[in-house]
């Protein structure tokens, strides 16, 4: 097994569990306790974890990335305002790729007023749009990974090679001017990798709170983002930073 895919695997039972044990990941991963200390010790200097006597515990501070679900239902304001901002680049009659996650679900909770065609991989996406009568669904096909509402698998991959859509909203867990935008998971990575491909204008829905933060596995960089829609709360620096790099950002 190679080092990227014990460090995701020890990353998901640390956001199932908020502790995990040295010896417990032994087991799991079918490595010497020697290894999995290496892998915590690199883990907790990228700021993903914390390292305790005999294993590791969640990242201390208020801003820590894990655990997801919890990060999840956190900011609602500022998710619902960024939304909203969202909703202004949408056209009448326009295709979209909606990728998952909560913000984008905020987004895709306004949709209606006019006719759009939004494809999308996330069932949790699809149940907000299903009963909104000018928006025509079309759902990736695939299988759902873990508790996660997104299908993802050959099918989901081949129709994102057959597609072209006028504009892509999507999501990330990290984004920092550095390292670009980043997940802890390989699967939703390729998935996000791919469905970037399909639209010349990538719209990044995110709060403030992911910026400058790294998860695992990086899926893009910052040049591939057309525009990117965050909250009023983004460090005036920072924001001042990615537009003096000719970056098409707004605060909300």
């Amino acid at each position: 097994m190679l080092s990227i895919e014990r460090h995701e695997r020890i990353l998901n039972e640390l956001d199932k569990h908020s502790i995990v044990k040295v010896s417990e990941l032994s087991d799991l991963l079918q490595v010497t306790e020697k290894t999995v200390r290496i892998d915590l010790e690199t883990l907790e200097q990228r700021g993903l974890l914390k390292r305790i006597h005999g294993g590791a515990t969640l990242a201390e501070g208020e801003n820590h990335l894990l655990p997801i679900k919890k990060r999840q239902l956190e900011h609602g304001d500022s998710k619902h305002a960024i939304a909203n901002e969202a909703l202004k680049h949408v056209e009448e009659n326009d295709t979209l790729l909606i990728d998952g996650g909560s913000t984008t679900q905020a987004f895709a909770s306004l949709l209606g007023d006019f006719p759009v065609t939004v494809m999308t991989n996330d069932i949790k996406l699809a149940y907000t749009l299903l009963d909104k009568e000018r928006v025509q669904l079309i759902m990736a096909g695939g299988t759902r990974i873990g508790t996660s509402g997104s299908l993802f698998g050959s099918e989901a991959s081949s129709m994102l090679k057959k597609i072209r859509v006028n504009k892509i909203f999507f999501g990330t867990t990290g984004i920092s001017i550095e390292n670009g935008l980043t997940v802890f998971n390989g699967i939703h990575a390729d998935w996000k990798k791919e469905a970037l491909t399909c639209s010349d204008h990538i719209i990044l829905l995110s709060d403030s709170t992911k910026f400058q933060k790294d998860a695992l596995i990086q899926f893009a960089t910052m040049d591939d983002i057309s525009h990117i829609i965050t909250d009023k709360a983004l460090d005036d620096q920072l924001y001042e930073k990615i537009r003096n790099e000719g970056r098409s950002i707004v605060r909300v």
